[in-house]
């Protein structure tokens, strides 16, 4: 459902972010990031003169390498366009992002390198939707895993025929916002061993889902 008519205006500024998650063929997964500021309206820069109504005033670019544990084995930021000449050094600090882990506490170990002077504003803006782009980017390749090596054990005749995959993400996920409040309708229907609202018939499991 759209929004409402909107009062008449005039467009000034327009920011898209595009994140993309990617399942690499060495087992790991690749988010790659994309981040263009525009204006509308033309306007003056001192380091690059008359800048054109729709022509880039930020653009720059993030690819974060991450294993199956979610920690980043390798980083590259670049900066296609900026405000300024010098905006494109503040990309090589991002590579000191190796080694960190996409869990609690993340934004602020990574803030520590690359914070400041040490790096850029608006790639960091980046960083918190690049970790929840590698979560919803890792529970399907997951559950394709899991769900392989059940239907190979079952071929084995070491589980039984009908017997589900145990990964469904409800730990992390309930009580995480309004539709997955523990006392919801979602909760009740998905993971009625784990709903806490008023007790009605309990629903069938249901198949996992996709968030």
């Amino acid at each position: 459902m759209p929004l409402p008519p909107p009062a008449e205006r005039e467009l000034m500024h327009t920011r898209e972010i595009t994140l993309q998650g990617f399942r690499r063929t060495d087992g790991q997964m690749d988010v790659e990031a994309h981040l263009v500021d525009t204006k509308g309206f033309a306007f003056s820069n001192p380091d690059r003169g008359q800048v054109p109504s729709g022509v880039p005033l930020h653009e720059m670019w993030v690819r974060m390498t991450i294993n199956d544990h979610l920690e980043i084995t390798a980083c590259e930021a670049v900066t296609d366009h900026g405000p300024y000449v010098t905006c494109g050094g503040g990309a090589a600090s991002f590579a000191s992002l190796v080694g960190l882990t996409i869990k609690p506490g993340f934004l602020k170990a990574a803030n520590a390198r690359v914070g400041g002077v040490l790096g850029c504003t608006h790639l960091r803006e980046m960083l918190q939707q690049i970790g929840t782009v590698a979560l919803q980017t890792i529970w399907p390749m997951r559950s394709r895993r899991e769900v392989a090596a059940l239907e190979a054990a079952k071929a084995r005749g070491e589980v039984p025929a009908d017997q589900r995959p145990r990964t469904d993400g409800s730990p992390n996920m309930i009580n995480s916002c309004f539709a997955y409040a523990s006392d919801g309708e979602t909760v009740r229907t998905r993971w009625p061993d784990r709903y806490t609202g008023p007790q009605s018939a309990p629903a069938a499991p249901a198949e996992t889902v996709l968030n």
